[in-house]
């Protein structure tokens, strides 16, 4: 499978000093892939995202609004800081996911990776929030539907912090099917069960809460039995991950206790329901805050994404709680009349 990957010398210039989403947090990733070739894919450097792709999941308000923040080097909200090199950052950040989803709609690359700082998930239309300054799953989706018309985009958030921003940008779109599995009680406090997006977009959110402590057995006992079984009720004509690390065991942000493993069996799942039915898969860095384990399982989930890596290792039975969202979730009309 012919692999790309897009980074830019900017995510390297967001200096946030000592903060957990930090300068070496992409250091530490690059390091390790080009020690490992890059994992197979080809390196390709990101654009920076034009402004009529932003305002697709944005209001111009809030573009106005991080750009003059970075030039008087103003927080963005508490958690999120800001100086003038993180606009461009931001900017090459959406930029690379937008250059990925071309890349995969035209068929130049089977599979993806846009791997920049700052992450996006928790970016609201008109609000910065959580360490994010733009959403780029969002305007990466966006520009999916609106420049190549797709009609049915998959968004898999696997990152231990609920995609708010991403939740709230789609909640009536039925043109993308949002699942997130992430710690709750946690930041940012959203991520119910029962949310389940509005209007039109009634039931294609999927909001999946795993308590502390869980490991791989419950991540990926409801990649296999939730996930997958979504995929091919939706058929999404693509597919991104919004791929945060800070599930795993080492990360000290969080509480749960997904190994290099774990991640790494979620990623070949993702795989093989992605060759079943044919739809490509693009990867966006989002969180993972123990530089090690992260660049460590993000290597690993890129090599199961390319299909070069042998089977990981065996888990456990999935805990009760993967088959109950499940079954709770295929009920619900917007599935079941497809399965």
């Amino acid at each position: 499978m012919k692999g790309l990957i897009f980074r830019n010398n900017a995510s390297r210039l967001h200096d946030t000093g000592e903060h957990p989403e930090r300068i070496e947090r992409i250091v530490a990733v690059e390091n390790l892939l080009e020690q490992q070739d890059w994992c197979g894919y080809e390196v390709v450097d990101s654009p920076l995202a034009e402004e009529t792709a932003l305002l697709r999941a944005h209001t111009p308000r809030l573009i106005e609004h991080v750009r003059t923040a970075a030039e008087q080097s103003l927080p963005l909200d508490p958690d999120t800081p800001a100086v003038p090199a993180s606009y461009r950052a931001a900017l090459a950040s959406a930029g690379g996911a937008v250059a990925l989803v071309e890349a995969l709609c035209d068929r130049s690359c089977d599979v993806g990776a846009s791997l920049h700082r700052p992450p996006g998930h928790h970016a609201e239309a008109d609000r910065s929030m959580g360490f994010c300054l733009f959403n780029n799953a969002a305007v990466a989706a966006l520009a999916a539907i609106e420049e190549h018309g797709l009609e049915r985009v998959l968004i898999f958030d696997w990152d231990v912090h609920h995609g708010n921003g991403t939740e709230a940008i789609f909640a009536a779109d039925p043109r993308v099917c949002f699942i997130s599995v992430h710690q709750s009680p946690c930041y940012p406090g959203s991520g119910r069960f029962d949310e389940q997006g509005i209007g039109e977009g009634l039931g294609y959110t999927i909001n999946c809460p795993v308590p502390p402590g869980s490991g791989d057995e419950l991540w990926l006992g409801l990649v296999e039995q939730l996930v997958l079984p979504v995929v091919a009720a939706y058929r999404p004509q693509l597919i991104l991950l919004s791929a945060g690390f800070d599930a795993h065991v080492d990360d000290p942000l969080a509480e749960c206790t997904v190994s290099d493993a774990g991640f790494e069996a979620m990623a070949r799942a993702i795989r093989e329901i992605a060759e079943r039915f044919a739809v490509p898969v693009g990867l966006l860095l989002e969180g993972g805050y123990n530089v090690d384990a992260l660049a460590r399982s993000l290597a690993l989930t890129l090599l199961q994404l390319r299909g070069v890596q042998g089977q990981p290792t065996g888990f456990g039975d999935a805990p009760a709680l993967a088959s109950e969202l499940a079954e709770a979730v295929l009920s619900r009309p917007v599935f079941n009349e497809q399965l």
